[in-house]
């Protein structure tokens, strides 16, 4: 692994200490609207959020969970637990019986949340004896004037079901747990991910260095703060940097954030921002009515990760903005980012996701062996940012470990100038009579069609070929195609095997809770609804 410095063993709280007392005044947190938040001010906060848990009888190792929409509040949240306890980030929008699962597998000892939030999380919290702590804003005006208070008191046992720390108010050390994150669960129950402050400010280093961001930067924030990617790219490498960063919230209601998307960057003066693909074809969308706004912008770079980026997306990205797309490839186990492109003058090559940032990738196939340069097989990583181990799960573990290599579930090659290129998740490949087809090749010509919006492949059950490739297909609004037509058009760009049939037609492809287009389950949806 390439060399870092002596901060690897830093925690969140120590990171955050030592840039309040080299740039006190600088900006760390904005908000539309709102008076922003220096260094100063930033360590004040996360040092009351600490100290209020610690008097509710929280500490080091305890998991808090933490319900809040995005914005400011969520970013001292994250970053106030993490300084004290483990932090455990939820979605908001869970069902009560889904809190509930995710609430007892993690052995939560409290849940924060807003004071007035509806959330099925209040009920779930109480039938599992869990304390409700509630955050307050005393200034509305300003970032940073919070209050947590608690809302019920749990049972003689003490707050929670999970395991006491042997000195719970000590300050946790590089090697505690950080971060506590469930993965997304498509293919198998959710597993848990347990990230040290190692591993996320690792990883959180690694992404500065990639996009050589310094204090002079700001990032706008959009990504969910309860996503290894929004909270990593997204919030600590910005306040990593030195630099500062904008809490927008988010696109939990896209098409009205997406449209609000010129007004933040005209407002904020972000120099560059992350976001999924989905996201981007959002953004895309509005900005173009809005030409002035965006060739006043400051930023310098756009970064895409967490799901592959459709050539035609970065090219309309870099046309629209005129700075250069910074495609990453990273995932949750790996504390978000393990490869990424360079910026200007280094070689960015569309269709790769660049080359290992801090860590290090191979190619290795199913029998363990390292394959060479060009070869097709797994992606394996190892490094400071890799997690240790799920937790609880042996099964898991045995499947996802190859000795100190950790097993992505990815298939790529690496080139000769050690570039990663993604070539199909390997649980998502169409298998045709044993002709082994990536989705998102499929995907790729699709797009390429100019009544095509949106696309998204998968396998469909066939009975006597085992698969044959299918795909969802979103129009531009005003345009007509039939199937037939589609089909005709990917000839000449596939061989006749990959040619998806059926194709078909739908209002809009479901998304997971992070914009991400979903794949797995398609086909027995559409079965169900009978759209084949």
């Amino acid at each position: 692994m390439a060399a870092i410095g002596r901060r690897d063993a830093e925690t969140v709280y120590q990171f955050v200490a030592r840039l309040a007392a080299l740039q006190p005044g600088s900006v760390a947190i904005r908000c539309r609207g709102r008076q922003s938040l220096d260094y100063s001010g930033l360590l004040h906060a996360v040092t009351d959020t600490k100290q209020a848990l610690h008097e509710l009888g929280l500490g080091r190792s305890d998991r808090v969970a933490i319900v809040a929409p995005n914005g400011p509040e969520m970013a001292l949240m994250l970053l106030g637990v993490m300084a004290c306890a483990t932090c455990a980030p939820l979605n908001p929008r869970y069902t009560v019986a889904e809190f509930a699962y995710y609430l007892s597998d993690l052995r939560a000892r409290a849940v924060i949340l807003p004071q007035g939030l509806e959330s099925t999380v209040r009920d779930a919290a109480r039938n599992l004896d869990i304390q409700l702590v509630e955050l307050s804003v005393r200034d509305q005006a300003r970032i940073g004037q919070i209050r947590l208070s608690a809302v019920n008191l749990p049972g003689d046992e003490g707050p929670g079901p999970g395991a006491r720390s042997p000195d719970p108010f000590s300050m946790p050390e590089a090697g505690d747990i950080a971060l506590v994150l469930h993965t997304s669960g498509t293919t198998s129950r959710p597993k848990l991910v347990p990230l040290t402050h190692g591993n996320v400010c690792t990883s959180a280093r690694n992404i500065v260095e990639t996009l050589q961001l310094t204090g002079r930067d700001c990032g706008l924030s959009i990504m969910p703060l309860f996503h290894v990617h929004g909270i990593v790219a997204g919030l600590l490498s910005p306040i990593l940097s030195g630099g500062s960063v904008v809490c927008s919230p988010g696109f939990s209601d896209e098409p009205f954030f997406a449209a609000q998307f010129p007004s933040w960057l005209q407002q904020m003066q972000p120099s560059w921002y992350t976001a999924v693909p989905s996201m981007h074809q959002a953004i895309l969308s509005c900005a173009k009515r809005y030409p002035e706004i965006i060739e006043q912008s400051q930023l310098r770079f756009i970064r895409s990760s967490s799901a592959p980026l459709a050539p035609q997306i970065m090219l309309a990205l870099e046309e629209t903005f005129g700075v250069p797309v910074i495609e990453a490839y990273g995932m949750t186990e790996a504390s978000h980012q393990l490869a990424s492109n360079p910026l200007p003058p280094a070689s960015r090559k569309p269709g790769s996701v660049g080359k290992a940032t801090g860590c290090k990738v191979a190619i290795m196939d199913s029998e363990g062996c390292m394959l060479p340069t060009g070869e097709a097989g797994e992606i394996v990583i190892q490094g400071a940012n890799v997690m240790a181990a799920y937790e609880n799960n042996d099964a898991a573990n045995k499947e996802a470990f190859r000795g100190e290599w950790f097993r992505t579930g990815d298939e790529g090659l690496l080139d000769d100038e050690r570039y990663l290129f993604i070539t199909g998740r390997l649980k998502e490949l169409i298998n045709r009579a044993g002709e082994k087809i990536s989705p998102r090749e499929i995907e790729e010509a699709l797009l390429q069609h100019p009544a095509v919006v949106q696309a998204v492949a998968f396998a469909f059950p066939h009975p006597t070929l085992d698969e044959v490739p299918a795909a969802a297909v979103v129009l531009r609004r005003g345009h007509e195609v039939e199937s037939r037509i589609l089909q005709d058009f990917l000839a000449a760009k596939l061989a006749a095997f990959k040619i998806p049939s059926p194709i078909v037609f739908v209002d809009e492809i479901p998304r997971g809770p992070t914009g991400k287009l979903q794949r797995i389950g398609l086909a027995e949806r559409l079965l169900a609804e009978g759209k084949t």
